[in-house]
């Protein structure tokens, strides 16, 4: 299914900066935003340990490349400004961050649809092309309040290992990538296949028709191609024409 290659160059602080705060844009569009909670973060580029996240009281739409604030894993903020985040951002994020350095980005979301798969026991099944392409690449986390304990932090970065998400058991859900556009798409990717699942069992009585488990992973494979692309490679770029025609600013 894909077929160009991922981009090699260093990412600069810079560009960095314009995708995160694309992807905040790009969420309020989708309706992912919860006023002034939720967060999307990504690591500065040179800087091991640090990473930019939104300043706590900013609505997702009024984020831009300048107001991410610079923070350390352990929710100090570094950048001089003295501006404020939210304790379960940097609570979560960091976690993340510190136990998967291998990662650009993280997305927690408690988007309608992610947040209503999140209360099912069965969780994400293989009854979409948006499903299988997920599939295999999605942990669980048990809830246990607002993860802002050392312990639950520990189990939570168990849990997500070295998948590409985790459903937070009512709560929500949670992607990591190599890039902001690979978490982004792969959270676009999941709100779309719980979407249809749940749609589907509402309509249906709770049943759904779903693959076998080989069907879902040569699906899977066909998706995913020789791997020399990341997910979000390809749609990138066309989704940032997109805030930027209707909620430009978000590169100042």
């Amino acid at each position: 299914m894909k077929t160009s290659a991922a981009p090699s160059q260093p990412r600069t602080e810079a560009e960095v900066r314009i995708d995160l705060a694309a992807a905040y844009r790009l969420a309020a569009l989708a309706g992912w935003d919860d006023t002034i909670y939720t967060h999307l973060s990504a690591a500065v580029p040179g800087e091991p340990g640090v990473y930019l996240l939104n300043e706590f009281g900013l609505g997702f739409d009024e984020v831009c490349a300048s107001s991410l604030v610079k923070v350390d894993v352990r929710g100090r903020v570094v950048d001089g400004t003295g501006r404020r985040v939210n304790p379960s951002g940097f609570a979560i994020h960091g976690a993340v961050h510190a136990g998967r350095p291998d990662v650009e980005c993280v997305i927690h979301l408690h988007a309608p649809w992610g947040v209503a798969l999140a209360m099912l026991p069965g969780g994400l099944r293989p009854t979409s092309q948006w499903a299988m392409r997920l599939h295999g690449r999605l942990g669980r986390h048990a809830y246990e309040g607002l993860a802002l304990g050392a312990d639950e932090q520990a189990r939570l970065v168990a849990n997500l290992g070295a998948l590409d998400g985790l459903i937070l058991e009512n709560h929500g859900t949670l992607t990591v990538g190599r890039s902001v556009a690979e978490t982004y798409l792969l959270m676009h990717i999941l709100e779309r296949a719980a979407q249809a699942q749940l749609r589907a069992m509402a309509a249906g009585g709770g049943r759904v028709l779903q693959v076998d488990e080989a069907l879902a992973e040569l699906t899977h494979r066909q998706w995913i191609g020789d791997g020399t692309e990341r997910d979000g490679d390809a749609e990138w770029p066309a989704l940032l024409r997109r805030v930027d025609r209707l909620s430009p600013g978000f590169r100042d």
